[in-house]
C-alpha cells in the first residue's frame, strides 16, 4: 500500500498538503473525503483518523493527523528541497515561529470571516447584519497588519529569499476569505506581490487547480450539506455570533 492522503480541497490545510505534494512530485493516492457530505464522520474514516478531521495520512500501517505534522513528515521522508523547511537554525526558527502563531491568528480570523459571510446566511436564511461583518473583517485586518509587519517585513518570503512551508500555509489560509468575496490583497500591494511570488514558486496552474472549489463556494446551497452537519454548523455559528 502506497502513501494515501485524505483530503477535501475546500479545507485550507488540505490544499497546503495537496500543493506541497504535487509541486514536489511526491507520489500519493488522493482519497477524497467530502466534508459537506459528512464523510469525515463515518466509521470508515475513523479508522484512519479517530479525530474525524481532514487532512489525514496513511503510509502503509502508519497513520498521521494534523496538517503541520503531515507536511513535516513528507518533507523529511521525501527529502524535499531545503528551502521548504530549512536546515539553517534561524531560518527554520522563522518557519516554526509563523506555524506556531498562525493557528489562532491568520487561520482563526480568516476562517471566522469565511464562516460568517458564507455559511451563516446560508444556514439561517437571514442576511448578515453589516455591523457583524464589519467586526469580523476588522479582526482579520488586525492580524493581516501583524503578518505584514512581523513576518513578511521587506523580505520576498517569510524565512528569507525562498519559499518555505510557512508561506504555503499562510497563503492557502488567506484564500479562504477571498473565496468568501473579501479580496484582502486588493489594497495591500506588499501582500499581493508576496502572493504572486508564492504562486509562481509552486506553479500558478497547480495553485489555481487547488483553489477552484473554494473560489466557487458561493454556489453552495443548503441541500448540498448533510442534514446532521447543517444542525452542527448552525449551532456552532449561532453560538459564535452570540459571543460577539
Amino acid at each position: 500500500m502506497g502513501l494515501e492522503l485524505y483530503l477535501d480541497l475546500l479545507s485550507q490545510p488540505c490544499r497546503a498538503l495537496y500543493i506541497f505534494a504535487r509541486s514536489n512530485s511526491i507520489p500519493f493516492e488522493f482519497k477524497h473525503v467530502e466534508l459537506m457530505k459528512g464523510q469525515h464522520r463515518t466509521e470508515e474514516f475513523r479508522k484512519v483518523n479517530v479525530l474525524m478531521k481532514v487532512p489525514a495520512l496513511r503510509d502503509g500501517s502508519f497513520t498521521l493527523a494534523e496538517s503541520i505534522a503531515i507536511l513535516l513528515y513528507l518533507a523529511r521522508k521525501f527529502k524535499t528541497p531545503d528551502h521548504w523547511y530549512p536546515s539553517d537554525l534561524q531560518k527554520k526558527a522563522r518557519v516554526d515561529e509563523y506555524l506556531s502563531w498562525q493557528h489562532v491568528n491568520i487561520r482563526g480570523k480568516g476562517s471566522k470571516l469565511f464562516l460568517t459571510k458564507v455559511l451563516l446566511p446560508l444556514l439561517t436564511g437571514q442576511p448578515l447584519p453589516p455591523e457583524k461583518l464589519e467586526g469580523v473583517t476588522e479582526e482579520l485586518n488586525v492580524v493581516l497588519k501583524q503578518f505584514e509587519e512581523k513576518f513578511l517585513q521587506d523580505k520576498p518570503f517569510i524565512a528569507g529569499s525562498e519559499i518555505s512551508l510557512a508561506d504555503l500555509v499562510a497563503l492557502v489560509e488567506l484564500m479562504q476569505p477571498v473565496g468568501a468575496g473579501y479580496d484582502l490583497f486588493e489594497e495591500r500591494p506588499k501582500l499581493a506581490e508576496w502572493r504572486r511570488r508564492v504562486e509562481e514558486a509552486v506553479g500558478k496552474q497547480l495553485f489555481q487547480e487547488a483553489h477552484e472549489g473554494i473560489l466557487n463556494i458561493k454556489t453552495l446551497t443548503a441541500d448540498k450539506i448533510a442534514p446532521e452537519l447543517l444542525e452542527h454548523f448552525k449551532h456552532q455559528l449561532l453560538k459564535q455570533a452570540s459571543q460577539n
